[in-house]
């Protein structure tokens, strides 16, 4: 069933607020995921060090973490600064890059989701497949396939967690614990270049952000779906402009910069696709 979002609505809100979003993200993407909440109207902050990482969480409006390139110091950046936004309610989006490739990933995935709590969980298919023990592989950081049962999986765990899950590929799929939304925007570029994944994690962190430090998992479901239509939207323009994925990453940064939140909103393809009521 197809769902009318405003998508508009929170691009607003993103740009009016200028949410200050603190990542600890993967260090290959560190440059890209800056530029991409730049474009979008946010501001970024790249903090790693664990002696002020606990303070920039507090004074952040969302909190990304991204275990793309993992040590152990990161680890320990990201344990940081996960309690002490969970300690004055900011809110957690945590992509689990890679999970389900090594034991240290599957260990660090584990520790942050039962020792943090998390407004997002974001991940590939596949990750998120393996996330939740519902089948799917991963090869590397990428996605070589999901459980059949994932949607349902997912509103599972959303719903024990309270918390939004995510799975992104060519359709993504967002619940709250109650709803499961389908969401088909997009181009398949966004798969030919480094850091897509990474981008749609920070930006979740901002348009989350925005909902508020109180927001219910509802509204967080709402400004994800927007965070990810409006970024798929952007992807769909890019594509429109570009020549191969080098141009496609400049063209991105342009149309995000660029983006009209009602054509967002008359371009927008969510359907519900699963729907259940809450207890």
């Amino acid at each position: 069933m197809t769902t009318k979002i405003d998508a508009a609505v929170w691009l607003d809100k993103v740009r009016e607020q200028r949410p200050l979003v603190h990542n600890i993200t993967n260090l290959v993407v560190t440059n890209i995921a800056a530029n991409a909440l730049l474009a979008i109207g946010a501001s970024p902050v790249m903090a790693y060090a664990k002696e002020e990482v606990g303070d920039m969480a507090r004074i952040a409006s969302g909190l990304a973490l991204n275990m793309g390139t993992l040590d152990d110091r990161v680890v320990e950046a990201m344990t940081i600064a996960g309690q002490a936004a969970n300690q004055v309610g900011v809110p957690v989006v945590f992509d689990p890059v890679g999970v389900g490739a090594t034991p240290y990933r599957n260990q660090v995935a584990k520790a942050v989701t039962e020792n943090l709590e998390l407004a997002v969980l974001r991940g590939n298919a596949g990750e998120i497949s393996v996330m939740l023990n519902a089948g799917g592989a991963v090869k590397g950081v990428d996605s070589t396939g999901a459980g059949a049962n994932l949607p349902l999986a997912m509103r599972a765990y959303a719903k024990e967690h309270r918390c939004v899950v995510i799975a992104t590929g060519e359709t993504d799929y967002v619940t709250d614990g109650t709803t499961v939304w389908a969401l088909k925007n997009g181009h398949p570029l966004l798969a030919a270049i480094t850091g897509s994944g990474c981008m749609a994690t920070a930006l979740l962190g901002a348009f989350v952000g925005v909902a508020g430090r109180d927001a219910d998992v509802t509204s967080r479901a709402l400004a994800s779906i927007s965070a990810l239509t409006c970024y798929n939207v952007a992807g769909e323009l890019a594509a429109a402009r570009a020549q191969g994925p080098g141009t496609f990453q400049a063209a991105l940064f342009d149309a995000l910069y660029h983006l009209d939140g009602s054509y967002v909103n008359e371009r927008a393809n969510v359907a519900v696709v699963e729907s259940g009521s809450h207890d």
